[in-house]
């Protein structure tokens, strides 16, 4: 039985949603402030929104003026240095959250909840690829060079590989077909991610939120207003303040030097990397000495995320009451941290063994936690 405020009853469609996605929703009581990354993504997802509809009305597509029309924008358009830093910077700032968000589905075990897993891997994907179309669209030389790294990597399919390749570049090298495309992607993605977060959530208030000790019990839940609003306004506060601090302070602190450099096809950088939230994969991706090789690695570092929910054979849910579990996922976190480090260093030893060793730590969490899950429930069992 639902406690008497869960049974509210309001007659307007729109408002009866509202109500039931926003106040009397029920909520574990014992929700930590992990459980806000879903909020706080959704409150980056609006700011990229809105600045980058914005940045739209200066941005030029076109490979002769694409650089200039940013420069023009942080020097001429009023209050456009605020506007770029805040959609550069909130990228950033919407990938950590993301990998907490992951990070604390992962420990928790919240990814019991398939159908909500499987929808949050796909915002996942693309998010990355629009983030990787995004920063294309200043020009610049890290720009121009990742483009053609990364959609290189196309050409590893065997047989069709090269024609797929230039099919997306319109041409026989990244060009301005290509800047136009990208530029169409990166500003219809936001939108269809948007639509998936909706879908999640959906799916989200189907199941419930899990908590920290995994108790399936609806005497135990409390709404979500007052209580969880003010949680996440809390957190949103704490975000816009990271955010104004960094755009004040440290605007280009994530971004690549190079990339103030126009984009140059006959000048290569000397080392060629994506941001720093794509540096994991990219890692994964130079460890393999095959190309195609190295591209199923890429693929699978992400996509391997969709077997957990048939991999878990736990009797309690979550990690918090498996020490031996505790330690494989704090060294998978481990394994995260080294190889984004490892993907800015140079291709060249002791880089490329390190690379290897953690990458095949990082995969073996994916076989082992299985294993180890296998061995807990024959000891209970017996």
């Amino acid at each position: 039985m639902k406690p008497h405020y869960f049974k509210k009853k309001i007659n307007h469609p729109i408002m009866s949603i509202i109500n039931d996605s926003l106040v009397s929703l029920p909520t574990p009581s014992n929700i930590t402030y992990m459980w806000n990354m879903g909020s706080l993504l959704g409150l980056c997802l609006m700011i990229q929104i809105i600045t980058g509809l914005i940045l739209t009305m200066n941005y030029s597509t076109n490979t002769e003026l694409a650089f200039h029309s940013v420069n023009h924008i942080f020097r001429n358009v009023n209050y456009g240095w605020m506007i770029r830093s805040l959609h550069a910077n909130g990228a950033s700032l919407f990938f950590i959250y993301m990998y907490l968000h992951i990070g604390r589905g992962l420990y928790f075990e919240s990814f019991k909840f398939t159908h909500v897993w499987m929808v949050g891997i796909m915002i996942f994907f693309l998010t990355m690829m629009a983030a990787f179309v995004g920063y294309v669209l200043p020009w610049g030389q890290m720009s121009f060079w990742g483009a053609t790294v990364i959609t290189n990597l196309l050409s590893a399919i065997p047989l069709w590989g090269n024609s797929i390749v230039q099919w997306l570049w319109g041409g026989f090298s990244v060009n301005n077909a290509t800047l136009n495309r990208f530029f169409m992607f990166h500003f219809l993605l936001p939108f269809v991610i948007l639509a998936f977060m909706i879908i999640h959530l959906m799916f989200l208030h189907q199941t419930g939120s899990s908590n920290p000790l995994n108790i399936n019990n609806n005497n135990d839940k409390i709404p979500f207003h007052p209580y969880f609003t003010w949680k996440d306004i809390l957190g949103f506060i704490i975000s816009i303040m990271i955010l104004i601090f960094i755009i004040s302070w440290i605007p280009n602190k994530l971004g690549d030097p190079d990339n103030f450099i126009p984009a140059n096809p006959m000048v290569t950088p000397i080392h060629i990397q994506p941001e720093w939230y794509f540096l994991f994969a990219y890692a994964i991706l130079r460890s393999i000495p095959n190309k195609l090789g190295g591209v199923i690695a890429l693929i699978m570092s992400i996509l391997i995320l969709v077997i957990l929910p048939f991999s878990s054979f736990k009797k309690i849910r979550g990690n918090q009451f498996y020490p031996l579990n505790k330690i494989l996922f704090w060294n998978f976190t481990h394994c995260f941290f080294l190889l984004t480090w490892l993907g800015a260093c140079p291709v060249e030893p002791p880089y490329i063994i390190l690379s290897q060793l953690i990458t095949i730590n990082y995969f073996s969490y994916f076989l082992l936690s299985p294993l180890i899950n296998k061995l807990w429930n024959n000891l209970i069992n017996h």
